[in-house]
């Protein structure tokens, strides 16, 4: 029996269809950017919406190629801050056949952490898994569950929206944005006070990938980033050249998608600021995330 399960998120919307074991036959991604302007108008815009729509028809016809029984469909950041998401969500139905459903930052935190920890050695915990996605960054603490969880709203989307307007982003917006970035991880600490115990730092989604990506200096591969050790020091040097480039420039870097490419310096920002302040030395990046946490769920 095959799953699927869809991830819309506030940049991109993915695909993973798995099969009975939880296997991945067929993983996809589309930069959508949902949540373009959600935080300054609190709806869901109609070109964004379209975006996602036209994705989702797309992936349907992936879907019923590979016969699958069960579809689970979430929304995260983008959806939690709309107003109109309700009608989005009907849309998506009509295509999909099955409703999304809207997460709190805790469960999204929760299928992240199952995902990514699946398969790994509980000595090498206690874990934080961080999830730095468009709109939210996920922090869940634990080892083979998570004993803490704090949803956060800082990602790579809304620290660009919010403070990097220059091309490229001058020193002043970089530092504003990193105070407000610090003072989430003070929350974090607080809420989640076992994320300071972690011994193995694991970073999911674009942002996370796409760094390790461009410091390999290659397009980008599921199996070449899978469980690679990326450094402190490299995150920091991919920091400096993409956040000193210009836009028109900083597409040019190997590994780095056009369509992230204006909002990949926020997403690097926050990255670089997690491993400062926990004085992580490197982060295990990790494919395997709220998909496969999903389908996982889909198999219990």
């Amino acid at each position: 029996m095959n799953v699927a399960a869809i991830d819309c998120g506030t940049n991109s919307t993915r695909l993973l269809v798995a099969d009975h074991a939880g296997r991945a036959v067929d993983r996809r991604m589309t930069i959508t950017r949902l949540g373009e302007g959600v935080d300054a108008s609190g709806r869901l815009g109609a070109q964004a919406i379209d975006r996602v729509l036209d994705v989702l028809r797309e992936y349907k016809e992936v879907i019923d190629r590979h016969d699958v029984k069960r579809i689970r469909m979430a929304a995260t950041s983008a959806a939690r801050d709309a107003s109109n998401r309700d009608g989005f969500f009907d849309a998506c139905e009509q295509i999909l056949g099955v409703r999304p459903e809207l997460l709190s930052g805790d469960e999204e935190g929760r299928l992240s952490f199952r995902g990514a920890t699946t398969g790994l050695d509980p000595s090498e915990g206690p874990f934080l898994v961080v999830d730095i996605g468009g709109g939210s960054t996920e922090f869940v603490a634990g080892t083979t569950e998570p004993d803490g969880v704090l949803s956060v709203d800082i990602g790579c989307v809304r620290v660009t929206e919010k403070f990097l307007h220059s091309d490229p982003p001058d020193a002043g917006e970089l530092s504003d944005a990193m105070v407000v970035i610090r003072q989430h991880l003070d929350d974090v600490v607080r809420e989640v006070p076992s994320s300071l115990e972690a011994r193995r730092f694991i970073g999911l989604a674009g942002t996370v990938t796409t760094i390790a990506t461009v410091e390999l200096g290659v397009p980008y591969n599921d199996e070449q980033v899978h469980h690679l050790l990326l450094t402190k020091d490299a995150a920091e040097d991919v920091f400096r050249t993409l956040a000193t480039e210009r836009l028109r420039d900083r597409v040019h870097n190997p590994g780095l998608e056009r369509e992230r490419a204006d909002v990949i310096v926020g997403g690097a920002l926050v990255l670089v600021t997690i491993m400062r302040y926990f004085d992580f030395a490197e982060c295990l990046v990790s494919v395997s995330d709220i998909l496969d946490g999903l389908v996982l769920s889909l198999l219990d």
